[in-house]
């Protein structure tokens, strides 16, 4: 739940743009920069953050993310002009950054190498389901303009910021920090799972040492995760804040049908995080589901914009089933690979970098869509940097791996053969 209100706040602009284009005469090039503005302070509070969680406590600190950044996103109903609108989108990353990060450590507390990916597969489900309510919710409040002398936009933001601060409080109160403070965890649970937690850190370190935060630079594998991940959060955000725009841009559409029908892509990604993180077992099976993930991603797009306004549409669904196969799977990298305080700083090193696709994917669609008239014409450029992402992505290797072998983790119930 803390994801879907998260994931809401960050992307309801996409259902804004046209509107404040109108209203405040905001470009598609400053909107793009000013979407993209979240990730620039976003990924330059990341690490602090995660360390700082790591110390006071995973349900203070969430609890504290999730309530400053409500109130920012409300505050969106006052922005003026570009310069208001680069400066709260600024201080709303910054309101944010760590959380997911933060929730990524969070589960190395709970979960193996192997129930991790299928951990991180359900979570990311909070962005499908944002964006499935989202989506019909924002074409009914921008349908409110001029109620009580405010936009549809300002509804947006005001009426969507709360839940976030409501959320708050019952984190505080129901989430514990670790296995060892849960009330419904035994004391031979707790013990059974941190034997295998620690078990999986000594095969870490013995591969690839302690890793203290200032070396994880050195580990090339980590900045191949940084880079696949890059690519994919350049397609990620592209979509996210472009697409309402894409698809009302298609045919003349009232703001519930333009946003019943952005409903579909984000509808068939929840489908598919159900399904498809599960597989990756293994480091090979891993690789190999991010790499497919990433080609299909480009080959939706491409289909999106070649084909008319039906078959576009089906392209972005078929590139949304595969969205968060990376995501799930990415971070099982960097976490075989760190221990300790470089765990905590490294997930959170290798978001900040990543999600700096967040800043050029939008940003990128905006510069597009300004020289062409057409909002979908930077899904080309995206569509290759999905490809690149894929190769790279072959030559991923977790911490307990040889130079090309596979180990498998553990048999588990939810292994393929």
């Amino acid at each position: 739940m803390v994801y879907v209100i998260s994931f809401l706040d960050r992307t309801n602009i996409g259902f804004a743009k046209d509107r404040l284009e109108v209203d405040l005469g905001i470009s598609a090039a400053a909107y793009g920069l000013g979407a993209g503005l979240f990730f620039l302070s976003y990924a330059l509070l990341e690490v602090p953050s995660n360390l700082l969680m790591r110390k006071v406590g995973a349900k203070w600190w969430i609890a504290r993310i999730m309530i400053t950044w409500g109130l920012l996103s409300s505050a969106m109903a006052l922005v003026q002009g570009e310069i208001s609108f680069y400066v709260i989108r600024l201080l709303l990353g910054a309101a944010e950054a760590g959380l997911f990060p933060g929730v990524i450590l969070y589960f190395t507390y709970w979960f193996t190498r192997e129930e991790r990916a299928k951990a991180n597969g359900y979570f990311l489900l909070g962005a499908s389901i944002a964006n499935i309510v989202g989506s019909p919710v924002a074409g009914l409040l921008l349908s409110l303009d001029g109620l009580g002398g405010l936009h549809g936009w300002q509804w947006l933001f005001i009426v969507e910021g709360v839940p976030a601060v409501v959320l708050a409080f019952i984190v505080l109160r129901v989430l514990p920090d670790s296995p060892q403070s849960a009330s419904w965890v035994t004391k031979e649970e707790v013990r059974d799972l941190q034997a295998r937690l620690d078990a999986e850190a000594d095969v870490a370190q013995e591969r690839t040492g302690r890793h203290p935060v200032a070396q994880v630079l050195r580990d090339v594998q980590i900045l191949m995760v940084i880079a696949v991940y890059f690519c994919h959060q350049v397609a990620i955000y592209a979509v996210a804040y472009f697409l309402p725009s894409i698809i009302g841009s298609a045919n003349s559409l009232t703001p519930i049908q333009t946003g019943l029908l952005t409903m579909l892509p984000w509808l068939a990604s929840g489908v598919g995080a159900l399904l498809l993180p599960r597989l990756a077992t293994t480091a090979s099976r891993a690789r190999l589901l991010i790499a497919t993930a990433l080609i299909v991603m480009a080959f939706g797009f491409v289909l999106g914009l070649v084909a008319g306004p039906v078959l576009g549409l089906v392209g972005m669904c078929i590139s949304g089933f595969v969205f968060w196969c990376v995501n799930s799977t990415i971070f099982t990298f960097p976490a075989s690979r760190l221990t300790g305080a470089a765990l905590a700083g490294g997930l959170a090193f290798v978001n900040s970098c990543g999600i700096l696709g967040g800043f050029v994917g939008p940003y990128l669609m905006g510069l597009m869509e300004n020289a062409t008239g057409n909002p979908a014409s930077g899904l080309w450029a995206v569509a290759v940097l999905l490809v690149v992402g894929a190769v790279l992505a072959m030559l991923l290797r977790q911490g307990h791996e040889g130079p090309s072998v596979d180990t498998p983790a553990r048999k588990s119930s939810l292994e393929f053969d």
